[in-house]
C-alpha cells in the first residue's frame, strides 16, 4: 500500500503483504449487519485479529472492531488496500483509521506476520494477543502466560432504578453499590446476559447513561435492576503485567474469567473488575496474554517473517513438514 515510488530492489520479490489471501481456496467473510463493521477509536491493522465491541446494529450485531478484546476472536482483517496513510512523508500503512469499514476473514487461507518470539512451524496453532491482535505460533493448548499475581476475588452487587432503550441504559437512582464495565444485569424484563460495556454520561458508577453489550431490541420501562461483578484485589506481582481481556486462571478462578475494567490497579497491585461474578480467597492467579485461534500454520517462518495460515482442519503434515491435501 505504498503511496510513493519504489525505493529498494531485492533479488527476490516479497511473498506477500500481511492480510493477503494465500490462495483461491474457499473462504468465509463475516457478514455484518447495517452499519458494520467499522474500525474503533484506535483504528484497526490489516493482517491482525479483531474482536467486536458495542454499539449494536439493528440486527443485534456489534458494530465496532478493535485489535484488542477478550474471549475468542471474530476473525482476521484481510487486505484489500484499505489501509490509509495519514503520516506525512511515510511510504504506506496497514492501519484502517477510526470509522472506516473493515472486512473480516472468519475462515480460509491468509498471510500473517509471525510476531512471536520463536519460529513458526507447520502444524502449530496461531495465537492472537489480546492487547494487539498480533499472531504468534505454538503447540495446541499452550497460550502464553503474561502475568502471575497474588489476588483474591469478591462478589459485588448493586441495585438501581433504570430503563433500557435498545443498547443504552438510563440510570435515574442508585439504591446500593457501583456500576462498572462488565456488570451483569438482571431484572424483570432484562434480556439474560445483558452487561454494561461502558458509561456514556453522568456520575462515575452512578446515575447517567450506559452502553450495553447488546440489545437493540430491548425496551425496558423504569424498574429495579440488579448488577453483579467480581472485584479482584491484587496484593503482589510475581511476574508480568495485568491487561484487559486476557483469560485468568488458578485454583478457584471461574472458567473463562477475564478483566473487564480497571479499578485502582493499572497492571500491578490494586483492584480490577472481573467477569463472571465470583468469590475466591487469596491465591496465585495467572493471566494469559493471548488466545488460541482455529487457524494453523502451514509454512515455516522466523520471527518477523510471513506465515501461511489456514482454518482447514483437514490439512495434514508429514514429518518433514510438507503439506498434504
Amino acid at each position: 500500500m505504498a503511496l510513493f515510488g519504489q525505493t529498494q530492489v531485492y533479488s527476490q520479490p516479497n511473498q506477500a503483504v500481511a492480510g493477503d489471501f494465500v490462495s483461491a481456496n474457499p473462504r468465509n467473510i463475516f457478514a455484518p449487519g447495517p452499519g458494520g463493521f467499522v474500525a474503533g477509536a484506535a483504528g484497526v491493522f490489516v493482517g491482525r485479529a479483531v474482536w467486536t465491541a458495542p454499539p449494536t446494529d439493528p440486527n443485534g450485531t456489534q458494530q465496532i472492531l478493535n485489535n484488542f478484546g477478550a474471549g475468542n476472536i471474530l476473525g482476521l482483517v484481510y487486505n484489500v488496500l484499505q489501509g490509509l496513510n495519514t503520516v506525512f512523508l511515510s511510504d504506506g500503512s496497514l492501519l484502517i483509521p477510526q470509522g472506516l469499514p473493515v472486512g473480516v476473514l472468519s475462515a480460509g487461507d491468509m498471510w500473517v506476520v509471525n510476531s512471536g518470539t520463536t519460529e513458526a512451524l507447520p502444524g502449530q496453532k496461531a495465537y492472537a494477543n489480546n492487547g494487539t491482535g498480533l499472531l504468534s505460533f505454538a503447540a495446541t493448548g499452550s497460550p502464553t502466560q503474561g502475568a502471575s499475581v497474588t489476588a483474591s476475588i469478591s462478589q459485588q452487587t448493586s441495585s438501581f432504578t433504570a430503563s433500557i432503550n435498545g443498547d443504552v441504559m438510563t440510570v435515574t437512582a442508585i439504591g446500593s453499590g457501583t456500576l462498572v464495565p462488565g456488570t451483569i444485569l438482571t431484572g424483570t424484563n432484562v434480556t439474560t446476559g445483558t452487561a454494561i460495556s461502558s458509561q456514556l454520561t453522568g456520575t462515575s458508577g452512578g446515575t447517567g447513561t450506559y452502553l450495553l453489550n447488546y440489545g437493540q431490541q430491548q425496551q425496558v420501562v423504569s424498574e429495579i435492576i440488579t448488577g453483579t461483578y467480581g472485584l479482584m484485589t491484587v496484593t503482589a506481582i510475581g511476574s508480568g503485567t495485568l491487561v484487559l481481556g486476557g483469560l485468568l486462571g488458578g485454583t478457584g478462578v471461574a472458567a473463562s474469567s477475564y478483566i473487564t475494567g480497571l479499578g485502582t490497579g493499572a497492571g500491578g497491585t490494586g483492584t480490577y473488575y472481573v467477569s463472571p461474578t465470583q468469590a475466591m480467597s487469596s491465591s496465585t492467579v495467572t493471566q494469559n496474554s493471548n488466545i488460541e485461534t482455529k487457524f494453523v500454520a502451514f509454512s515455516a517462518a522466523q520471527v518477523g517473517g510471513l506465515v501461511k495460515i489456514t482454518s482447514d482442519i483437514n490439512i495434514t503434515y508429514q514429518s518433514a513438514g510438507s503439506v498434504l491435501p
